[in-house]
């Protein structure tokens, strides 16, 4: 059973920046996709963007150009880079990958 940790939420003014990471660990496989996702109060979980070990990536269309996100594979650790950052953007972020999930960082943009 793969293990996912993430870190890096916090409090952020809007058009701020913040770096997510999440690390993998326990799984006996490869992880061939990981992803980000979020969940606001009273919304369902989202997908925010996912990404292949080849590098192929997938976000959803209100984070596209605004967030980016990478892998480093020798580390089993995914980053997602949120930048232009909106109020709506405020939600728990969840790191997924092998039908597992971590458990979650909060993220807020507010003035």
């Amino acid at each position: 059973q793969v293990q996912l940790v993430e870190s890096g939420g916090g409090l952020v003014q809007p058009g701020g920046s913040l770096r997510l990471s999440c690390a993998a660990s326990g799984s006996r496989f490869s992880i061939n996709v990981m992803g980000w996702y979020r969940q606001a109060p009273g919304k369902q979980r989202e997908l925010v963007a996912t990404i292949t070990s080849g590098g192929s990536t997938n976000y959803a269309d209100s984070v596209q150009d605004r967030f980016t996100i990478s892998r480093d594979n020798t580390k089993n650790t995914v980053y997602l880079q949120m930048n232009s950052l909106k109020p709506e953007d405020t939600a728990v972020y969840y790191c997924g990958a092998l039908g597992a999930w971590g458990q979650g960082t909060q993220v807020t943009v507010s003035s």
